[in-house]
């Protein structure tokens, strides 16, 4: 696997809104919320803990770590 290449600027607010829709979207979080404090709270199960997470910067890195995740877990298909 290649790594990835390091970001040159810190990740927009947008940019996390539109992973965190899409982890929601694909059922993979439960909910993604994003709060005035620019505070991000995930729940990956309806009845699971409420995970507070800092900023943009954190969501994006919950998405790729859930992203790692599947590509490790499923099976190659080529």
């Amino acid at each position: 696997m290649l790594p990835r290449p390091a970001r040159r600027s810190a990740p927009t607010t947008a940019e996390a809104d539109a992973w965190a829709a899409v982890l929601v979207r694909r059922r993979l979080l439960h909910a993604a919320l994003l709060v005035p404090s620019g505070q991000w709270l995930v729940q990956h199960e309806p009845e699971g803990p409420v995970r507070v997470l800092a900023g943009s910067a954190d969501v994006l890195e919950l998405a790729a770590t859930i992203q790692h995740h599947i590509r490790s877990v499923r099976p190659e298909s080529r």
